[in-house]
């Protein structure tokens, strides 16, 4: 018996959820209430008639995608089982949001706080001519791209380094802005790019950014010691690309 499943004590639910960010203002709720997490506590409520919060692994921005995007809620009452409340919830939530998964856990989970890492994807679409179905689900370039060199800069993004040049302000100051990348890979099919990010964790638009900056590299307006020297000085710097919000996709929360 979990910790959550105590008489009198809330029952604990973790949720894994996709969605397609195209029509939400991102993941944290807002007054006008059209985000992901506004979303979910509106359909937890008209499903249980409880007021509830749903904390998510990651605030993902306007416009940014999930399959793997992980949250946890508190229930008062055990009525509630995870294999009827995820086809409930799915149910009554539009249709570019879905649970995929739901179980209980102990109440001592905390989707953010418990995360030991995170997994995101930016997809590139390197031709001369975007696909419709491809509209909003990946960046279009349609001027060659040196992969060699693109590969080389997503390399120098490898390790533990200073990422304060390559995040934005969130409108507060981030106090550390030391993370580990553990993996950094580029694949290529046709011409569709995917760039995996693995780290322990990621700034305020950071993989947007270190995409921008490979990008750069790859068609020859920034170089690679600009990079190198970006995450050796850190510090934030004017000239910034910020690769559009609609080719990335948070993959999975690592726990």
């Amino acid at each position: 018996m979990t910790a959550s499943s105590r008489v009198g004590m809330p029952l604990r639910y973790k949720v894994v959820v996709a969605y397609d960010g195209a029509p939400f203002a991102g993941w944290q709720s807002q007054l006008h209430r059209n985000t992901i997490q506004d979303r979910m506590e509106a359909a937890i409520k008209q499903i249980t008639s409880e007021e509830v919060r749903v904390h998510g692994a990651g605030r993902t921005d306007t416009g940014v995608h999930a399959i793997g995007q992980c949250a946890h809620f508190d229930l008062q009452t055990a009525k509630f089982k995870p294999p009827t409340l995820l086809p409930a919830l799915n149910a009554v939530l539009p249709p570019t949001i879905r649970l995929l998964r739901c179980q209980a856990a102990a109440s001592s989970f905390h989707a953010r706080f418990s995360a030991r890492g995170k997994v995101y994807r930016y997809r590139i679409w390197n031709a001369p001519v975007l696909p419709p179905l491809e509209l909003g689900r990946a960046w279009h370039i349609f001027n060659s791209l040196d992969l060699e060199t693109l590969r080389a800069a997503l390399i120098k993004f490898k390790g533990r380094h200073d990422f304060a040049a390559f995040s934005a302000s969130p409108g507060k100051k981030q106090q550390d802005t030391v993370r580990t990348l553990d993996a950094v890979r580029l694949a290529r099919r046709g011409p569709c790019l995917t760039i995996e990010f693995s780290g322990d964790g990621f700034l305020y638009k950071m993989v947007r950014m270190m995409a921008g900056a490979a990008v750069l590299c790859g068609l020859g307006k920034m170089s690679l010691t600009d990079v190198t020297q970006r995450l050796e000085q850190g510090g934030r710097r004017d000239v910034r690309l910020v690769a559009p919000a609609a080719g990335l996709f948070l993959i999975r929360v690592r726990y």
